[in-house]
């Protein structure tokens, strides 16, 4: 009897441990066509998760012949097929079966997507649950079916590709300040999440604006998401940055003149720029994969780096907002972005607020973040824009390192000073003296400059900590 691919794919899960093992979390029942063939296969599936290995065909005949809700046909078929299973040996290429295992995996699942997508279609209306919104996930769902036979990274067997890992340098997006060069190696690495946190009209938005520029010269594809201004409006902050001309100039330039730079400016750059925004609170990680899907799709346009402006004001795709503390519904947002990052394989970048105390503290840390200290606790790396009015005078902003930084050492330049020219949205290294003077002071504390703060300082000036007073406390 010639068996069939799927019937052949049920011998050597019954027979061989190996295949069993490297296939069957990839195989789904609606794989199988014909009903008999699905009914072994989820016996098989069910007898393997209670007892670990593969059912005898001895053991096949018994539970099906304690199946009832059946025809009596799907019985006779699946009894047929389990005498045939006894008698057949297993395959002599192995790797060959998973190969084609795989591919009719991917088959079938590619044809069960288009067979819901048209029934959604025809029925105008939810089949399975699902809408005609889902229609594209379950094509991208159907797309990546693979067999993903990684179980891990081994210490000794995947040194050498490792260290080719360790010495791949143009994984890392890099900056164009130096000092951000330095506390990351080099620049953010994919799959990760990066955060600023500044108080209101620091520069959020605007550093995000800075380093998307700085992207786009160095030949990287954008993407920015937008929740708070608009698509015009984060766009122009960039393109002030490319042209250089104050960002109120722009719209005094006759059209002719704009649109001769904007030509030029595109010859010039080899990445491109996507701005998409969506309303406060009401997009989050499901929203932002499937905009990267419609990217690919439609305009060819996949990214290097996502910017987000910011983390604060996208909605969770896991919890609803009513009945949830705002640590855990910050948490679940920053760890489903992270997540998406990782998916993609790009870094994210967003920002977040600091809390009323840490906008008058001109030391503030990572407990001075708004809403959640779930965000610094999820993020790969950290940084926080400080302005104090002196520094506005200068056009400086002060860059403190947080305990969050997984690229390097964040007790190395725990503070940094970049200069800012806000009419331009653009941010540029200042002279190597005023970086020598915040790094000699690096070791002092600030103290929090709040009402409370100076009036915890100047208390403590009263009444300095007595060391021999503690000495008998245990």
């Amino acid at each position: 009897m010639e068996l069939e691919l799927s019937e052949l794919i049920l011998v050597n899960l019954v027979k061989s441990d190996n295949f069993l093992r490297q296939v069957i979390p990839f195989i789904k029942p609606e794989y199988f066509g014909k009903k008999a063939n699905r009914l072994i296969f989820e016996i098989i599936e069910k007898h393997v998760l209670d007892y670990n290995v593969a059912p005898q065909p001895e053991v096949l005949f018994i539970e099906i012949d304690k199946v009832k809700e059946t025809s009596q046909g799907i019985i006779e078929d699946a009894t047929a097929l389990v005498k045939v299973i006894a008698e057949t040996e297993v395959a002599t290429n192995e790797q060959w079966l998973i190969d084609q295992a795989e591919g009719f995996c991917q088959d079938q699942a590619l044809y069960n997507a288009l067979l819901t997508s048209i029934q959604i279609t025809e029925n105008k209306k939810e089949v399975q649950g699902l809408a005609k919104g889902a229609i594209p996930q379950l094509f991208q769902d159907a797309l990546g079916v693979s067999f993903d036979t990684s179980i891990g990274h081994n210490l000794f067997d995947d040194a050498s590709a490792r260290y080719d890992k360790y010495h791949l340098k143009s994984e890392k997006i890099k900056f164009d300040l130096k000092y951000f060069n330095i506390v990351t190696n080099g620049g953010v690495e994919p799959g990760t999440l990066n955060l600023l946190a500044a108080g209101t009209g620091v520069g959020k938005s605007l550093t995000m604006c800075h380093m998307s520029a700085a992207n786009l010269l160095d030949g990287k594809n954008v993407l920015y998401i937008t929740l708070e201004m608009s698509e015009e409006k984060i766009t122009e902050r960039i393109e002030a940055n490319l042209l250089d001309i104050a960002i109120n100039d722009i719209s005094l330039l006759p059209k002719d003149v704009y649109l001769k730079k904007i030509i030029k400016l595109k010859n010039k750059i080899v990445g491109n720029l996507i701005v998409r925004e969506y309303p406060t609170t009401c997009a989050g990680s499901s929203h932002f994969r499937h905009l990267l899907n419609e990217l690919k799709q439609k305009k060819n346009f996949v990214p290097d780096i996502i910017y987000i402006d910011y983390i604060n004001l996208c909605m969770s795709s896991r919890l609803k907002y009513t009945g949830v503390n705002s640590y855990n519904y910050i948490k679940s947002v920053a760890e489903e972005l992270r997540g998406l990052a990782m998916e993609v394989n790009l870094p994210i970048w967003s920002a977040t607020q600091l809390n009323r105390t840490g906008f008058s503290n001109s030391d503030a840390g990572v407990e001075h973040t708004s809403d959640s200290f779930g965000l610094p606790m999820t993020a790969d790396f950290m940084v926080i824009l400080l302005q104090s009015e002196e520094m506005e005078k200068l056009n400086q902003i002060l860059v403190k390192q947080t305990t969050k930084n997984r690229y390097g050492d964040p007790a190395k330049y725990k503070r940094f000073i970049v200069g800012v020219d806000k009419s331009k949205m653009r941010l540029y290294d200042i002279e190597q003296a005023a970086q020598e003077e915040i790094e000699h002071d690096d070791d002092s504390s600030v103290f929090d400059n709040s009402s409370s703060g100076e009036r915890i300082n100047d208390e403590g000036k009263k009444h300095k900590f007595n060391r021999k007073a503690f000495e008998n406390f245990k």
